[in-house]
């Protein structure tokens, strides 16, 4: 019926704290005055005009404030409206560069397994096929190959050297694999990828859709691991969790190789809604926020309360692995060992599993702003519901 804050409110009059931030999108909590307000002054000036031969001041300097909060050399913003969207402009944007300079052997993705990009035909693809939500279509999309994220020997860079002259990009969820199973690596992990791609001529794609916006501790994940990407793909928080946008950003060798006077060499993407208007309204107002706190620093809190409230789950019957990042938490449990959503709810919590070929995932991803009575009643329905 309605959501405040960190709650949701239900019909009848219940309350149920949020422990996934509407899959990780409200990081500031629901119903925030600062981004109704953006949004409702938007709508009376303009809510949406096609961005095709036409633009408008919310989509330009979203952009270049989008641009101006990363690394160089990336400096060009693409906005659509999803982050499955963002990672399909992402793909088209890597393959046909490699097209416009005449290197059409270079048609292969290379993607890891544990990772989740999205539900399109393309997105689904590049998710795990073995233990993946969508391995039911593994094989069908775009030509993707899976490898194991870099470990402690060089299986990785020989698997990868050997298939390279074909690959057109490698793309990665930095720092965390999230719907994939919540499964953490390190920054060097990252650092390896950047090397073995620059070797091979091979572009690097971060899919920032879940990790950016302080979701791992930083605003953005590849500024912990001091690694930039070719390409990168942020969403979710972008509007803190009110409109549906996503962007896709390039480095300038990149734009530069689609510029031509060749109407082929083009990028021939435009959504409907791309950079929608109010979508771009709510996104400043965000990115406002963002900016008026220290949102690193309370992220770092929320990481230590979060270890705090997850000791000794570890020791639970099923239970595999308990791990923390940042404002991510989750307890890996054997397949089919997870509690019910509804045996959350009895608990005054929305928690929702992930529920894997080979194994059950109970996590948390609340707002960055939820207080400490209600992370509590989350700690607590955690614990309650987990096997003893």
């Amino acid at each position: 019926m309605g959501a405040r804050g960190s709650r949701l409110l239900l019909d009848g009059g219940s309350e149920l704290v949020d422990g996934l931030a509407s899959w990780w999108t409200a990081a500031h909590g629901y119903a925030h005055p600062h981004i109704a307000d953006r949004v409702q002054e938007q709508l009376h000036k303009l809510p949406h005009v096609a961005f095709g031969g036409l633009a408008h001041e919310a989509g330009y300097t979203l952009a270049k404030r989008l641009c101006s909060m990363l690394p160089a050399p990336l400096g060009h913003a693409f906005l659509v409206e999803s982050g499955s969207v963002a990672v399909e402009v992402a793909l088209k944007i890597a393959l046909q560069s490699f097209h416009n300079r005449g290197e059409t052997r270079r048609r292969k993705v290379v993607c890891f397994e544990g990772a989740y990009h999205g539900d399109t035909f393309a997105t689904m693809a590049l998710c795990d096929p073995v233990d993946g939500m969508h391995r039911a279509f593994s094989g069908t999309g775009i030509d993707a190959v899976h490898l194991p994220l870099p470990g402690e020997d060089d299986a990785f860079e020989r698997a990868f050297a050997a298939i390279a002259p074909e690959v057109a990009c490698a793309i990665v969820e930095p720092l965390a694999q999230c719907a994939g199973g919540i499964r953490l690596h390190d920054p060097a992990v990252l650092r390896r990828l950047r090397r073995a791609c620059d070797e091979h001529g091979v572009l690097l794609v971060f899919d920032e859709i879940a990790t950016g916006f302080y979701r791992t501790g930083a605003p953005f994940a590849l500024l912990e691991a001091d690694v930039v990407p070719d390409l990168l793909t942020v969403g979710k928080a972008l509007t803190g969790g009110t409109l549906p946008l996503a962007a896709t950003i390039a480095s300038e060798a990149l734009f530069e190789s689609f510029l031509s006077d060749d109407a082929g060499a083009a990028l021939q993407h435009g959504p409907t809604y791309m950079a929608n208007a109010l979508s771009c309204a709510a996104a400043h107002a965000s990115l406002d926020l963002f900016e008026a706190s220290d949102y690193g620093a309370r992220v770092a809190a929320l990481e230590s309360k979060l270890h705090e409230g997850f000791r000794g789950l570890e020791d639970r019957p099923f239970v595999r692995d308990v791990r923390v990042k940042g404002a991510i938490a989750a307890v890996e449990l054997e397949p089919g060992r997870a509690p019910t959503s509804t045996a959350f709810a009895e608990h005054g919590a929305f928690v929702r599993p992930l529920r894997l070929h080979g194994s059950d995932v109970v996590y948390l991803m609340p707002p960055l702003t939820i207080d400490d009575a209600d992370l509590e009643v989350l700690f607590q329905a955690v614990s309650r519901c987990l096997p003893r």
